[in-house]
């Protein structure tokens, strides 16, 4: 079943991709997508290329795939944090491996692990949904953070606060890890 899902939903991308958005396997791994988005137009996170892993679990699409934004550093120790983060999770018996960015992205709903906090990836996930869908939803919460939900509680403090500085870390963070 999840793989005649996700057999669709691959030919539904390629023939119509979601807006400033792609998706697809990695090697011949269905259950491993990498997709990008490209910053909105009109937001702080334009110009910027972003990355993220899909994993899809077996009972996809009743349950809802893992997301994590990749992170390409040229830094061993932002590596090395981002290893012994993923170590601690698993320790604590949760799970990485889902829709996650792979880039650097300073925003109240992504953690520095690339973890995104989006209700359709949690507790609102319906069969119904698509990843062409999620990564829309993905690149919208780009444009409008939902600061009264976030993951990371002192950049929602900022953007609530202090817009400005917020702003202005968001488009250095742009230019330093999504460019």
């Amino acid at each position: 079943m999840a793989l005649k899902r996700i057999h669709k939903e691959l030919a539904d991308l390629t023939k119509d991709p979601p807006t400033n958005c792609s998706a697809g396997p990695v090697g011949d791994d269905m259950f491993h997508w990498q997709a990008t988005i490209m910053g909105p137009h009109n937001s702080l996170y334009q110009n910027g290329v972003y990355f993220l892993n899909i994993h899809f679990p077996s009972d996809y699409p009743f349950k809802p795939p893992k997301m994590i934004l990749i992170m390409f550093t040229s830094s061993a120790a932002d590596a090395s944090d981002f290893l012994v983060s993923c170590y601690h999770l698993l320790n604590a018996g949760l799970y990485i491996f889902g829709v996650a960015f792979t880039t650097k992205v300073y925003h109240p709903n992504i953690n520095n692990n690339g973890a995104i906090c989006l209700d359709i990836l949690k507790d609102q996930w319906s069969p119904a949904l698509t990843i062409s869908k999620v990564l829309l939803s993905i690149s919208s919460l780009l444009t409008d953070p939902n600061p009264d939900d976030p993951l990371v509680p002192e950049i929602a403090q900022l953007y609530k606060q202090n817009r400005k500085l917020y702003e202005s870390t968001v488009r250095e963070w742009v230019q330093k890890y999504a460019t």
